[in-house]
């Protein structure tokens, strides 16, 4: 993906806070952005593997005993 070609808009409490984020912690807007975004997808790559950790949870959820029960050995 070329990366001069993506645009997107902040709002400006995002853009004050940004600013004085650039200053407190020395850093500039991309590297606090990279940051801000790289947290950003580790959460929902969590959220997502737990969602689909309860979803498979629900489609088994037998437990120990019933599974068994029905089995002959």
């Amino acid at each position: 993906m070329d990366e001069s070609k993506i645009n997107f808009s902040l709002n400006n409490a995002i853009l004050e806070e940004l600013d004085a984020y650039t200053k407190i912690l020395n850093k500039d807007y991309s590297e606090i952005l990279k940051e801000a975004l790289e947290d950003y997808f580790d959460k929902q790559q969590k959220m997502l593997l737990e969602k689909n950790l309860d979803d498979e949870n629900a489609m088994t959820n037998l437990d120990f005993n019933e599974f068994w029960d029905d089995l002959d050995i």
